[in-house]
């Protein structure tokens, strides 16, 4: 599986699971699509684990990347008022 965008990998995924729980497939096909499937979760959560860290970077004043820190809401209130 290479290149595999996460849409297309969570739509594969969603497929595999619907053979699996169909249970109308022979134990070695479930084996290779239960293989087949623990392969695009992990290709899921790796992209997931990179977009999580883009989001959590924002650009600062100087156009350098820093971590993103959530404020609390009396914190953001104060700010705005």
């Amino acid at each position: 599986m290479n290149e595999i965008t996460f849409e297309k990998a969570l739509q594969d995924l969603e497929e595999i699971i619907k053979d699996l729980e169909s249970g109308s497939i022979p134990l070695e096909e479930a084996i290779n699509k239960y293989t087949d499937a623990m392969n695009l979760v992990k290709i899921c959560q790796e992209k997931l684990d990179k977009a999580t860290k883009q989001v959590n970077k924002i650009l600062s004043e100087n156009d350098e990347l820093k971590d993103f820190e959530l404020e609390s809401k009396e914190e953001s209130h104060e700010q705005i008022s």
